[in-house]
């Protein structure tokens, strides 16, 4: 079978990656070093955003059932909590999942589109010329070289991929770590648990009854990143912040992680991209790294279906790193912050200007628009991308909304239930009866034109009479023009822009 992209590395991303292409009738094959998949969890969250992106494939009943729903989250460990539940979203609320469960939920849904994965395979070498890639790997069978039309480095924080591409990797060092655990006995009664929770501990129940703990030490976390973990150094450092080891023992997991801060000063090389840790990495503050992943993996996936089926306009697939690297960066900066916050309190000649700056910032946390304004943030609800023109409608770049509808010869009741397959939507609210052949004619397969028949009522749709949605959920192009002319030149004009000139490609 032929390949047209080679991702490199079977986490999370890429694994979201490859379902995005083969929906897209693209032929992905993911190369992963490790022979089977990872059992340890990092990350154990999907945030608002990320679980629309299921919802917008079908995937988020799959994805609900594996796991449990927590209505906010936090802010850099503040009393005060972010109330999800106020944000304009079907899925206003964390899903508390582990990463395992969340790679084994989708490399269940890359099996099920075709996808091949090369396990036990280690990237050895990522070469490049004017008409595809070259990926050296390194196997059972020994050395082989596999071509593609293109490669995505899905590969995490020390990526070969953006090495060999030779994409510049610049932030900060670490200069503090925290460590976690993963315990199969603990003391839920321990009354120090309220004491730990204060001080900044987290404790979160798994799935499999085991108990997470994560902490900073104030006098260890200045201990490199590199340096195991050790059962009777949890123990002690427990005891230390919080005057009990609250009863932990039989750990599967331990694990000291660092506050590095690197961006990726492109997304693409050429016919290389990044995406996911292999592009930023930060502080898990926020458990925001995976769910950017993801994200990025969903804007990626059809702008590189285009290149390869041969319609993309010009400039599309620039428009990854033009759109995606200014949302890692502000990732970036908004766990930087929280690390701060953190750390403050924990450095002894900070330490009480620093928990009287947290006290004011927990008292704004109260205040109903800046709670909303950080919720947005962490969840990722609030991206919105660069509008194509000056004069553009104010839903450009926006996620379209979740609405409830009718849709003619449609069985759907919602927007989401109109995009389980990777292609553009455009929605007729002015009911057009010509659109549904005008697009057929000039971009079948690529847009499906619906006529809504009826629908909720919602701000941002106020007197809307068309919009086009791209793929993943953002909106391309919206008229509210009441006359039929005006409309027609708006939506060939938009339709060219993002879905290519009409009947080109394959």
């Amino acid at each position: 079978m032929t390949t047209d992209v080679i991702i490199v590395g079977a986490g999370p991303t890429g694994l979201m990656l490859a379902c995005e292409l083969a929906l897209a009738g693209v032929r992905p094959l993911l190369v992963e070093r490790r022979l089977a998949p990872q059992r340890d969890s990092r990350a154990l969250t999907l945030h608002p955003r990320s679980i629309e992106l299921m919802d917008l494939r079908g995937l988020a009943p799959r994805f609900l059932a594996a796991g449990a729903t927590v209505p906010g989250w936090h802010f850099a460990g503040l009393a005060t909590r972010l109330d999800f539940t106020a944000l304009d979203s079907r899925h206003a609320y964390t899903l508390f999942i582990a990463q395992a469960r969340t790679e084994a939920l989708l490399a269940e849904r890359a099996a099920e589109l075709g996808v091949e994965i090369l396990r036990g395979h280690e990237t050895v070498d990522v070469r490049q010329d004017a008409d595809g890639v070259e990926v050296d790997v390194r196997g059972p069978g020994g050395r082989r070289t596999l071509r593609a039309a293109y490669a995505v480095g899905c590969d995490g924080a020390r990526s070969l991929v953006r090495t060999a591409a030779g994409i510049g990797f610049p932030g900060t060092d670490e200069t503090l770590t925290g460590v976690l655990g993963d315990f199969e006995t603990f003391d839920p009664a321990d009354p120090a648990l309220r004491r730990a929770r204060a001080r900044g501990v987290l404790v979160a129940p798994l799935e499999d009854g085991a108990t997470r703990l994560v902490y900073l030490d104030p006098a260890r976390m200045r201990v490199p990143s590199r340096e195991p973990v050790t059962l009777e150094e949890f123990r002690a450092s427990l005891t230390d912040i919080c005057g009990s080891d609250c009863g932990v023992g039989r750990p599967r997991w331990l694990s000291r992680f660092g506050n590095a801060s690197r961006l990726a000063d492109r997304y693409r090389a050429g016919r290389i991209l990044l995406a996911g840790d292999a592009a930023h990495i930060h502080f898990p503050a926020g458990g925001q790294g995976l769910n950017t992943g993801l994200q990025d993996a969903a804007d990626l996936g059809w702008r590189l279906a285009a290149e390869i089926g041969g319609w993309a306009p010009p400039g599309l697939l620039d428009g990854y790193d033009a759109e995606r690297r200014p949302v890692g960066a502000a990732v970036v900066e908004n766990t930087e912050v929280q690390t701060l916050l953190a750390e403050l309190t924990l450095v002894p000649q900070y330490a009480g200007p620093g928990a009287a700056l947290r006290g004011m910032l927990d008292e704004f946390l109260g205040m109903a628009e800046v709670n909303r304004t950080l919720a947005a943030r962490v969840s990722a609800l609030d991206t919105v991308y660069p509008a194509s023109r000056p004069d553009a409608d104010p839903l450009e770049g926006r996620r379209m909304p979740d609405i409830g509808l009718t849709a003619a010869g449609s069985s759907a009741t919602r927007f989401y239930e109109l995009t389980d397959r990777s292609c553009f939507v455009l929605l007729d609210f002015a009911g057009d009866g010509a659109l549904a052949s005008t697009v057929e004619v000039g971009w079948g397969g690529r847009v499906e034109a619906v006529t809504v028949t009826g629908w909720d009522q919602h701000p941002e749709l106020a007197g809307v009479s068309e919009v086009l949605v791209r793929p993943d959920g953002h909106v391309a192009w919206a008229s509210r023009a009441s006359d039929p002319a005006g409309r027609r030149a708006g939506r060939a004009r938009a339709l060219t822009a993002w879905a290519g000139a009409p009947g080109t490609g394959s």
